[in-house]
This record gives C-alpha cells, structure tokens and sequence, in this order.
C-alpha cells in the first residue's frame, strides 16, 4: 500500500489492453492509485479493428456514447462477417450478429427452417436475419433508444485500434490515472512470496505496486518471462502461425460488415474504417512463402496500399494461468488467437470484468486465482473450438493446407459438439458460452 493507505495498481504496457483496463479500473475502483507504464519506443501490434456486440457492455460501463465512440475512432457500424470461400471456392455465408426468426412454443426456428427447407418452402437460412439482410443491401439502422434495439439490428463496430487507446487514455487520465513513460530495465520480486515488487525503468526510477496487469503484448514480460508462466500451444489445431496488415484506401463499395476470405494457404481480412480499409493476411508458413503471402495480399486489396505489409509472427495458445501471484496478464501477454471472429479486443474486456468481480481489497488467496483461472481458461477453450471448427469443416477438396485441416485431430470438447450435432441437430451451449447456436450451425 502506498503511504496514504491507497492500494497501487500498475499497469504495465499501454495499447488497446492496457487502456481499456485503466479505464475501466478508474472508473469503478475507489481507494486505488492507477499508474500505466508504457515506452513510446517500444511499437503495438494494434491491428485489431473489429469488434463483436458486447463492446457495447464496455461502452455503456464507462459511461460513454456511441455517436462519440464512432467520431474519434473513425468507425464504421458492423453487422457480421462474411466468410467467403471457407466451405468451398465461391461459398459465401455470413455470421451475421443477432437473432434470427421466432420460436413456435418450444420448437426453435432452425427446426422450423429444416422442416420447411425439406419440403422446398424456405430460402437460405440467411434470408431469415434481420442483420444479413440489411448487411447485403447495405444498410444500417441506428437505434434512437437503447443501443441494439431498432429492428433488431444488433451491431458492434470497425474502428481504428490506436485511436481507441487514445481516447481511453484521455477518459483515464481525466479519471487520475498517472502515466509514466520508460522502457523497463528489470522487474523486483518480493523475496518471501515471489510476487511482483517493483518495476526497474531507465534512469534508476523503481515503481512501486500492490497488484500488476500485464499488457506487454507477446512478451509476457511479467507472467511469461519473470513468472515463469508455461505457453499451452494450440498451432496443431490452429496450424496458421503469421500474419501480414497492411492498410489501404478506403473503397466506395462500402460494406458494413467485416470480410474473411479464405486464400491458398489461410484467410484474408477486410475490415472497412471511415478513413481507410484494414487488410491482412493470415496464413501458415510451412504451407508458402512470406513473399507469395503478401503478393497474395496485395493483389486482392481494393484500394491503393497505403504502407508496406507489416510482418506478425504468432503461436496460437494460452498461458498456463494468467493469474499468478499478484499478477494478472491482459491480450496477447494471456496468449493468442487469430481474430477469425473478432473476438481479441472481447477477451480483453471479458477478463477486466472478471476481475473486478476477483479482485479483492486485500491480497488475493489460491482459491479466488484458480477460480479466475478455471473460468478464463473455459472462455478461451470454447472460442479456439469455435476457430477450429471453420477449418475443419471446410471442404476445399484437393488443397494441402485444407486438407491437413480437414483432416487434422480436434480438441474432445470440439468432437462432442460435432458428434451431438451429427446425431440429432443438437447444439449445446455451456458455462454461458460466447457464440449462439445459429454461430455455431452456420460454421
């Protein structure tokens, strides 16, 4: 604690992860001094612009609006993502956010729709939603009540993942958050119990914290490399281990909903901002060549390139806890999954709002970390089995990445699903799963 009796939280690394969780932490925490510590010299991954509805969650937490969200970000509305070419060359569908049809009494509407289909009386199961409809003609509805309420239009956002942090950084500096600006040289442990002590930066400064959040990106820096925090690696269901982003202009055939087009040896994004296009390609490096990956990329943009292709390395997984001690890691210092379905900047705000259900006033025991550690793992591990599922079932006969895929071994959880479904149209969700049962049926 520090001499006023307030207990000191660090922040250390700033981007989307580290200023989301010092808004947040600002906003609903008393008695608590907020310190960020993050080094201009030290570049972001920040190509995350997509985001899926319970933005809106985080949003309305803070007290913000949406109009103002929108206006300093540069965003664009969105109302799903199409995947095209991922069942096979010139497939398209779309998961397209919120619901679709109505129950009859206790049949639901996809019952319904297989009925009716197998007898020649219904169209595409996309026909049926509100959202796809309206994605496809290119239109959206802005709700003049509560956000997501008119026509049923269930929205999240495309916006520009720097200009994000930097308008969190000045709603959590309005808030007393202190940022401090330094590369760190080393990190002091208490001697007793091991925690995180001190921070080491440049120029002898020592910062001081009660409770660490580990936003340093793939570095871990505090759980991985001073925790000693193993890597749980998923590549062998998620085989796709780089990534090219390269911005472009902004094309006239706007499109509000984001574009996952599955290429030789991956997928491509598109994600559409007012200002410019997001692109990047993602792909397996055993299967091409980094120079056929970004020729790949480039050629496929539909604007001028604004910028050369900038390279991501990845490993597809998790660490073994991201609550260790008095530390507790934020996006990619938790680990990493490609953003297939939008769901990196979700898994960022998810944890922040576990842990202020977690974080107690005073040191946190076994029990509450292995309870925060259970649940986070859960989350996770039902997101990767939804990932894994685009793959798999794909049916791009003839092609070696698709067909490892297809053929690859899959999580037990993820072969339960599959098997429930094969057998009787089941889909169940658990442990309040993240994707719906028309999600999970369209993939």
């Amino acid at each position: 604690m520090s001499e006023t009796g307030q207990r000191r939280i660090v922040v250390v690394g700033g981007g989307t992860a580290g200023w989301m969780a010092a808004a947040t932490l600002s906003r609903f925490l008393g008695n608590t001094s907020i310190i960020l510590v993050e080094s201009d010299a030290i570049g972001i991954v920040g190509v995350g612009e997509a985001t899926i509805p319970q933005i809106h969650l985080f949003i309305g937490g803070l007290g913000l609006h949406e109009a103002d969200i929108v206006r300093e970000t540069k965003a664009t509305y969105k109302l799903g993502i199409e995947f095209d070419g991922w069942l096979e060359p010139g497939h398209r569908y779309m998961h397209a956010f919120g619901i679709v049809g109505r129950a009859v009494g206790v049949i639901p509407f996809r019952q319904l729709w297989h009925s009716a289909r197998s007898h020649g009386l219904a169209e595409e199961f996309g026909h049926y939603y509100f959202n796809e409809v309206a994605a496809r003609m290119g239109r959206m509805a802005i709700p003049e009540g509560p956000a997501n309420s008119a026509l049923g239009l269930v929205h999240a956002y495309h916006f520009d993942a720097s200009l994000f942090a930097a308008f969190l950084r000045r709603y959590a500096e309005e808030r007393g958050v202190t940022r401090i600006e330094g590369k760190i040289d080393s990190v002091e442990r208490d001697e007793q119990g091991g925690d995180v002590a001190a921070l080491l930066l440049d120029g002898g400064r020592r910062i001081e914290g009660d409770f660490f959040l580990d936003c340093t990106g793939f570095r871990s820096l505090l759980l991985g490399q001073t925790l000693g925090i193993g890597f749980r690696d998923w590549s062998n269901y998620l085989p796709c281990d780089r990534a090219l982003a390269v911005p472009c202009a902004r094309s006239e055939n706007f499109r509000p909903f984001t574009q996952s087009i599955a290429r030789k040896a991956g997928w491509q994004w598109r994600i559409p901002l007012q200002h410019r296009t997001g692109n990047g390609h993602v792909y397996c490096s055993s299967q091409i060549s980094d120079d056929e990956a970004a020729s790949i990329l480039l050629e496929h943009l539909d604007g001028d390139a604004l910028d050369d292709p900038r390279p991501l390395r990845f490993t597809a997984g998790m660490r073994e806890q991201v609550w260790s001690h008095n530390v507790v890691a934020l996006g990619l210092s938790a680990g990493f999954m490609e953003p297939l379905e939008s769901t990196s900047i979700h898994l960022i705000q998810s944890s922040i709002a576990r842990l202020l259900t977690f974080l107690p006033k005073a040191s946190a025991g076994p029990a509450v970390r292995e309870k925060f550690n259970r649940q986070t793992a859960t989350e996770w591990e039902q997101i990767r089995d939804f990932l894994i599922l685009h793959y798999k079932a794909n049916r791009r006969i003839g092609e070696p990445f698709w067909d490892q895929c297809r053929d690859m071994p899959i999580p037990a959880t993820l072969a339960e699903k599959i098997a429930l479904f094969e057998e009787a149209a089941i889909i169940v969700r658990e442990d309040n799963e993240l994707f719906t049962e028309e999600g999970w049926g369209k993939s």
